[in-house]
């Protein structure tokens, strides 16, 4: 039942295209405009990069938050899965992983080119390429408990954005961190830490409250 919920999203992903390069043109769009309204000052574009790239990477993957349950919601499929005798937990975190390969991984593929544009160097890119790949599944588990509280509410949105945002900070914060320590020249190895930290963390409790969420929602 685990592989069919990933199956199952990534066809209906490849099926609705435009939802997918929606999020990933956001992400790059956004990236690229900084350079060319700060201007060609490499000092200031080096040290603005990470934050730029993940503030970004956040906001991108925010906004197909609110598509990770509706449809199931809408057509009763999520329904049957709450039937179903297999565990809820485990069908959300196979939907968040679906989340994450469709809308994550993009993401972590474009940042090293994007980075291009800041002078970043070689180590620098594979450091934020590295946070990126820690910090996205996290970014897909925490929305997913805001995606299930929101969900079938007016204007779901925004509360996604209000719920979620504060939890996504130390991931932003850990995340750029670890780069701009790179570049000064300091052990970044705590930040990595950090991020794997809030990853498992983030396995272990975000699938249990986004099933109790959705629970919830659709009673």
């Amino acid at each position: 039942m685990f592989g069919w919920i990933i199956k199952r999203d990534l066809l209906l992903a490849m099926r609705r295209q435009s939802d997918v390069l929606t999020t990933l043109f956001f992400f790059i769009i956004v990236v690229s405009l900084f350079p060319l309204s700060v201007g060609p000052e490499m000092n200031m574009l080096r040290t603005m990069a990470p934050g730029v790239v993940w503030v970004a990477a956040l906001l991108a993957s925010m906004l197909s938050l609110g598509r990770m349950f509706s449809n199931d919601y809408l057509d009763g499929t999520l329904e049957q899965m709450l039937l179903s005798p297999q565990s809820l937990s485990l069908l959300v975190l196979g939907k968040a992983l679906a989340h994450w390969l469709v809308t994550g991984v993009p993401l972590v593929l474009m940042a090293p080119i994007l980075g291009i544009q800041y002078d970043l160097p070689a180590e620098a890119l594979y450091v934020l390429t590295t946070t990126l790949l820690l910090g996205t599944p996290v970014l897909s588990l925490i929305g997913s408990i805001g995606a299930a509280l929101t969900l079938g509410l007016r204007g779901g949105g925004v509360l996604v954005s209000l719920l979620v945002l504060p939890l996504y900070i130390p991931v932003l914060i850990f995340g750029a961190g670890a780069v701009e320590a790179n570049m000064a020249g300091v052990g970044f190895n705590a930040h990595l830490s950090l991020i794997g930290a809030f990853l498992l963390v983030s396995l272990v409790f975000a699938p249990w409250a986004t099933a109790s969420s959705l629970r919830v929602s659709l009673e």
